[in-house]
């Protein structure tokens, strides 16, 4: 039988505890300090990389404007190579396909007119959201003295745009809201510039333009605006990444994404200081800049199943009309939600 405790074996039980216990915190202090540091260097751990390629296009990027992930990765033993100008979304994702770049931002029809291209596994895979804008910074434009007064008189006439952009869609979707389809005009597949070129020069009869390219138009040339893409691109595109590079190195990726949320947050809150950071490279007038700023969206979102279903939608309307070749799963391009939660940082709602 257990007899209880007297007082006396009371006192020395509780001295030994204590001293035992100033004895263990004095054992464990270097452990403890160990682990701190190893929480505070798991970053470290979680990339093979040691160069990162981003890609960025010639409509300008924030991120590479501000130059706030150098310092971070920098920190990490990492190098950042900046990799473009690409001319749009397009030329992007297939360098991007080609391993030339380990992440870019793009919209809504490129990463689907990649994986329609092919019955494999798309090498890229959605990593983050972007907000979408207010549809201003973007247009299906004709001359102020264009017979053309509506788009329902694009019927059969000669259009220029990026054909795979977002441009496309938002032609594809204006159509479609007056009984048209992409079928029923001319395409004129050019990049953004030489699309933009062709209309000046009136070697078509329209444009689908957006900034930071439709900003100067509208300051030189008197245009008309037949529909801007309120409403339409409601999706504000994504960022993709390169499969095995994102796989492989989820804390680079979580690093990439916090900065680039960082810098898009402060972009929208000071739209001057961004104009100015991005003017030298756009070799533009700093006031074009800044309306271009002020009429853009920089932060990101989350992947979340509705933003998903959303860019099926857009996916499933280019097969039902016949712009793609084939119907695709857009799934194909989602990773896992546990490696979501390890490359998307706290700071992107």
């Amino acid at each position: 039988m257990n007899k209880p405790f007297q007082p006396q074996r009371r006192t020395v039980l509780k001295r030994i505890i204590q001293y035992s216990a100033l004895g263990m915190f004095a054992l464990l202090s270097p452990f403890v300090g160990s682990l701190v540091q190893s929480t505070q260097a798991q970053t470290k751990s979680e990339f093979n990389a040691k160069v990162i390629n981003l890609a960025y296009q010639s409509s300008g990027d924030i991120v590479k404007a501000r130059k706030v992930v150098e310092p971070r990765f920098k920190a990490l033993g990492v190098t950042v190579n900046w990799v473009g100008p690409f001319a749009a979304g397009p030329q992007l994702i297939e360098a991007l396909n080609a391993g030339k770049v380990d992440i870019g931002s793009v919209g809504e029809t490129p990463p689907i007119f990649s994986q329609a291209a092919t019955t494999s596994i798309p090498e890229f895979v959605y990593i983050a959201g972007r907000t979408p804008t207010n549809g201003t910074n973007q247009g299906i434009v004709v001359k102020a003295n264009s017979p053309i007064k509506k788009v329902a008189d694009l019927k059969g006439k000669k259009i220029a745009f990026q054909v795979g952009s977002n441009a496309q869609y938002l032609l594809a979707k204006a159509l479609q809201e007056v009984g048209l389809k992409i079928s029923d005009i001319q395409i004129v597949a050019l990049t953004p510039s030489e699309a933009r070129d062709a209309f000046l020069q009136d070697k078509a009869d329209a444009w689908v333009g957006s900034d930071p390219l439709l900003a100067v138009v509208e300051s030189t040339v008197p245009i008309r605006n037949l529909r801007n893409g309120a409403g339409i691109n409601t999706l504000g595109g994504f960022y993709l990444g390169r499969r095995p590079f994102v796989t492989q190195n989820p804390g680079l990726v979580q690093v990439f994404l916090e900065q680039a949320e960082t810098a898009g947050e402060f972009a929208e809150k000071n739209p001057t200081i961004i104009a100015n950071e991005l003017a030298p490279d756009l070799k533009l007038d700093v006031s074009i800049v800044e309306k271009v700023v002020r009429r853009s969206a920089y932060r990101l979102r989350r992947l979340t199943p509705a933003i998903i279903a959303q860019q099926q939608a857009v996916a499933d309307f280019y097969f039902a009309q016949k712009v793609i070749p084939r119907k695709i799963d857009i799934k194909q391009g989602i990773l896992p939600t546990l490696q979501y939660q390890a490359i998307t940082p706290d700071n992107i709602k």
